[in-house]
C-alpha cells in the first residue's frame, strides 16, 4: 500500500514556509529543530517531491512546493473543520487553552475568569504564557497561543481588526499618568511633553505598551525621550522611579497609589489614553476551546467597566 505522511509532516511544512526557517518552525510547534527537519524529510519523501531549497536568506519554497502549499492549508483547515465539528457533538469541550497574559492579574481579572471558565468547562484546562503585549501579539500570529491579552491606543486597538486576520474585543478604557521620583514637583509641575521629553526617562522594550504610546506621542511633538535606563518589568520600574532615576508611564491606579505610599510625583497636566483587549486570530472563533473562553470573558467583563 502506498505511504500517506501524516498530518504532523504536512502542519510542519505549512509552518516551515510561512516561518522561512526551521528553528523558528519549531519554536511556533514547540519542537526540537531535528523533529521538525524529520517531519519534512518524511513529507519529501513520501510525495516525491523536494520541498525547499536553502539559500542564504533561510529557507525558500520549490515551484513545486509553492503550488502543494495551498493545498497542504486546504488539508489543515478541513481537520481543524472536522475537531470543530465533533467537539460541538460533544457533551464535553476538551483541550488546553494556551493563553497570553500581560501585568498583574488582578488588573486583567485572571482569576475569576479561569474560575468561571473551569467551572463551565471542567475539561478545559488553560496554559499561561506571560509577557508584554508585543511579545503575546507575535505568540498569537505565530500560533504559539490560542488568544492573548493586549494593550494598545484605543484607535490602535480598534484598526487591528481590520488591518490584520486578528479579532480584537476590547474590554476596558483606562488612563496612563507620567509619574516622577519624590521632590521632582517643580520639575514637571505644568511641563508639556516637549519639556518632559528631555527630563530622564526609564525606556521599556519597543514592544512594550509604554514604548509604542510614547514613541507616537514623542513624534506627534518632534521630540526626542531622554532615555536613561531600560526595564522589562512594572515592578522594576516603579523602583527605578522611587530610587530618583527618571519619569515613566504609569496605570492611573496604581500612580495614585504610589504617591500615597512612596511620594511619587504625578503629573498633573497630562495623561495618556489607553485600552485592553483580548486577540485571537479570526479563523479560530468557530474553535470550542475559542468560543468558550470568550463566553466567560464576555461574562467577567459585561458590562466594559
Amino acid at each position: 500500500m502506498e505511504r500517506f505522511s501524516n498530518l504532523n509532516s504536512i502542519l510542519a511544512f505549512v509552518i516551515v514556509a510561512r516561518e522561512g526557517s526551521v528553528s523558528r518552525a519549531a519554536d511556533v510547534l514547540n519542537l526540537t529543530q531535528p523533529a521538525v527537519s524529520h517531519q519534512i524529510r518524511r513529507l519529501s519523501e513520501d510525495i516525491g517531491v523536494t520541498l525547499f531549497t536553502r539559500t542564504p536568506r533561510g529557507l525558500d519554497l520549490t515551484p513545486d512546493a509553492q503550488h502543494l502549499l495551498p493545498k497542504a492549508e486546504e488539508v489543515l483547515r478541513v481537520m481543524a473543520e472536522f475537531r470543530r465539528a465533533a467537539s460541538q457533538h460533544s457533551d464535553h469541550i476538551s483541550g488546553t487553552l494556551r493563553l497570553g497574559t500581560i501585568i498583574d492579574p488582578e488588573f486583567i481579572r485572571l482569576g475569576r475568569l479561569l474560575s468561571q471558565l473551569g467551572a463551565s468547562n471542567p475539561r478545559i484546562t488553560t496554559e499561561l504564557v506571560h509577557g508584554v503585549s508585543g511579545e503575546i501579539l507575535e505568540r498569537i500570529l505565530r500560533r504559539q497561543v490560542d488568544a492573548g491579552y493586549y494593550l494598545a491606543a484605543p484607535d490602535q486597538l480598534e484598526a487591528l481588526p481590520s488591518e490584520t486576520e486578528l479579532h480584537a474585543q476590547k474590554l476596558a478604557d483606562f488612563a496612563y499618568r507620567i509619574i516622577a521620583p519624590p521632590g521632582w514637583d517643580a520639575r514637571v509641575a505644568g511641563a508639556g511633553w516637549a519639556e518632559l521629553a528631555r527630563l530622564p526617562w526609564i525606556g521599556t522594550p519597543e514592544v512594550s505598551v509604554h514604548n509604542r504610546l510614547l514613541s507616537r506621542i514623542f513624534a506627534e511633538h518632534d521630540c526626542q525621550q531622554n532615555t536613561v535606563a531600560q526595564v522589562d518589568h512594572e515592578a522594576s520600574m516603579l523602583e527605578m522611579v522611587r530610587s530618583g532615576v527618571g519619569l515613566s508611564l504609569c496605570r492611573e491606579s496604581i500612580a495614585l497609589h504610589q504617591r500615597q505610599s512612596n511620594g511619587v510625583v504625578i503629573c498633573e497636566t497630562l495623561s495618556v489614553p489607553a485600552s485592553l483587549g483580548v486577540l485571537t486570530l479570526k479563523d479560530r472563533l468557530e474553535d470550542p476551546l475559542i468560543a468558550a473562553f470568550f463566553d466567560q470573558l464576555s461574562a467577567v467583563w459585561s458590562p466594559i467597566s
